[in-house]
């Protein structure tokens, strides 16, 4: 996720966050050193919670389904995507700049929470003494700060484990319903080997020409995820115009809050219309 974001660019803060830029830039560095770190914060911050409501985690398995289906459809948002010239995604990029790097950071928070659900219940299973399965948890989460960093490193390497890392999200998310509603359990050696055994065949398609003659099947099958998606946004507009309505209601009381003016749109009334001079003819 955060491979897209530059790593020579300080994070892009709002006016009212800006006092804390040359702080932050020194400590959690250039926007995608940025969204690591933030991303591991919020991984230890999600995972302790979950750990502590663990037992009613496990009693309300809607929660790892909407977890499970929150992963499928991160990976059908990404893997629908068309093939787009540069310059149209430079473009794209250079006027979402300040949108793109917070959408990303919290699309990392949601799906370490979604991944959270699953690793819970499973740690929670291995041990009734809640500081030890923290201390694992976090010990886990320090090991995977390293390893997103070295494997954002491969991706520049290797651009199509990106869409590899995407294919293991809808792998853990398909796996996750079958768990629930099909009740084909696997283990933690089964989920890791089919995450390697995708990883290592996405790479062998990039490399391999001959399979490359696949590609229609392949954009077939991300038309289909592209469709699906746009379904879901649709079933999700009315909840999403919801969410906007709120924080436009909010927005106004937490300037009042802090102190600040409230910004009052002026409408612009077209001029009145009147009817055309002509120069005089000359005689």
């Amino acid at each position: 996720m955060v491979s897209v974001l530059p790593d020579n660019e300080p994070v892009p803060y709002p006016r009212l966050l800006k006092p804390l830029q040359r702080f932050t830039d020194r400590i959690l560095g250039m926007q995608q050193s940025a969204a690591l770190k933030v991303g591991l914060l919020g991984a230890y911050f999600g995972r302790g919670l979950m750990l502590v409501l663990a037992a009613w985690v496990i009693k309300n398995p809607i929660l790892q389904v909407l977890g499970a289906c929150y992963l499928v459809k991160l990976a059908f948002g990404h893997l629908s995507q068309p093939d787009q010239p540069g310059e149209e995604i430079a473009y794209q990029q250079l006027h979402q700049r300040e949108q793109r790097f917070w959408l990303v950071v919290l699309n990392v928070e949601l799906a370490d929470l979604a991944f959270s659900l699953d690793n819970v219940v499973a740690a929670v299973a291995l041990s009734k003494q809640l500081w030890i399965v923290m201390l694992g948890v976090a010990l886990g989460i320090l090991t995977m700060r390293f390893a997103a960093g070295i494997f954002t490193w491969l991706i520049k390497r290797e651009p199509i484990l990106e869409t590899a890392a995407y294919i293991v999200v809808l792998n853990i998310g398909i796996e996750l319903l079958l768990a629930e509603f099909a009740g084909l359990h696997f283990e933690a050696w089964q989920k890791f080997l089919i995450s390697v055994l995708t990883l290592i065949a996405c790479v062998i398609y990039a490399h391999v020409a001959p399979l490359r003659r696949l590609q229609p099947v392949f954009r077939w099958f991300a038309q289909g995820m592209g469709n699906l998606d746009e379904l879901i946004n649709w079933a999700l507009t009315p909840l999403v115009g919801l969410v906007r309505w709120l924080a436009l209601l909010i927005r106004p009381l937490f300037l009042a809050a802090i102190g600040r003016p409230v910004p009052v749109r002026h409408t612009v009334m077209p001029a009145e219309e009147t009817s055309p001079t002509y120069p005089e003819s000359p005689r």
